[in-house]
């Protein structure tokens, strides 16, 4: 394959800032808890909701940062039922399937999805540092998507010159090595028509840790425009830790916003959903995507209603500068571009 090469002045900088042990956020995401029980006892809640969370298919992952940020003795907070493995998890109903955005009929070849005009989302990996119950691609098959960087993937990008613009998603992107990272980034560089790199991530509001030298080296040093899309569906993930995260991507010239998904029992209400735009721009992050949930087989209990979602957003409209409120969509298969809902 042409011009797949390493930078060697940018791997070779990583490398020299890579220390011996696990960085931070390393750490923080290798002693994520995984036990239900554990993370109940850790809220001091009670054991009677352990009898519908046991033997789930999509296991419980979520680091103690995020922990640390839940009520303690709620069992409504708007973080931890977002994490919650629960029994409605196990009910199977019409109009929610596996694929719900179809994905495979995207798919071009593995792990490259060519949906949208201009550009293409590559799958970096299958692996999260939190599982979302309601994460659309939770029966996605990631056993079949080759490691990044991908030369077939690369040469697909290369022969088609409409392609201006390359996502990174998965999974979550920077649950992977900054050197690896860097050595794909070299690579989409080098394609004479890629304009932008985004990437679709869940670590800054997850793991801030994850927003380090290393990572803000690679993402600026290349020609491409850096564009980062974070996940945030509640003010309360966002504390300080998280803000001067977010104003550190900012300040190195990445372009910042976030996407959020409407929750039932969550976020499905207009002063959630104002100061979760608020807490945003605190951060410098513009609020883009409120999306209606897509129905993934699982999820159904997170489903809101079309008729209330309109009605929250113009909630948000009368409360809010036009530049505050994120665009209400939904994700149709086949469609060309996210359908707006109002």
């Amino acid at each position: 394959m042409k011009g797949f090469s390493k930078n060697p002045i940018m791997i070779t900088k990583i490398s020299a800032q890579k220390q011996s042990t696990k960085t931070a956020w390393q750490r923080e995401l290798r002693h994520a808890i995984h036990n239900p029980v554990q993370l109940l006892e850790l809220l001091k809640l009670s054991d009677t909701e352990l009898t519908v969370i046991a033997k789930q298919r999509f296991g419980l992952r979520v680091p103690r940062g995020y922990v640390a940020r839940m009520r303690q003795c709620d069992q409504s907070d708007p973080l931890l039922l977002q994490v919650l493995p629960r029994a409605k998890e196990q009910e199977q109903l019409q109009g929610f399937s596996l694929d719900p955005v179809s994905d495979r009929t995207a798919e071009k070849i593995p792990g490259l999805l060519h949906k949208y005009h201009g550009r293409v989302l590559l799958m970096t990996t299958g692996a999260c540092a939190i599982h979302c119950r309601y994460c659309f691609r939770q029966h996605y098959h990631y056993a079949a998507c080759p490691p990044i960087p991908n030369p077939a993937a690369l040469d697909y990008i290369r022969a088609d010159a409409s392609i201006r613009e390359v996502i990174l998603s998965g999974g979550d992107p920077l649950v992977l090595i900054d050197s690896r990272l860097a050595e794909n980034a070299h690579h989409l560089a080098s394609i004479p028509h890629i304009q932008r790199l985004r990437l679709h991530t869940r670590l800054p509001i997850i793991l801030p840790e994850r927003v380090n030298d290393e990572l803000l080296t690679w993402l600026t040093g290349t020609r491409l425009q850096p564009v980062i899309v974070v996940h945030a569906n509640h003010a309360n993930e966002i504390d300080e830790e998280v803000n001067q995260a977010l104003q550190k991507l900012v300040k190195a010239g990445v372009s910042v916003l976030n996407q959020s998904v409407l929750l039932r029992g969550i976020n499905d209400n207009a002063t959630a959903l104002i100061a979760l735009s608020e807490a945003l721009f605190n951060s410098h992050v513009l609020p883009y995507y409120l999306h209606v949930l897509d129905r993934v087989q699982g999820a159904a209990h997170f489903e809101v209603p079309e008729k209330k979602a309109i009605q929250l957003l113009e909630q948000m409209q009368a409360a809010l500068p036009g530049y505050l409120v994120p665009k209400l969509v939904r994700e149709v298969a086949g469609m060309g571009y996210k359908q707006p809902l109002l």
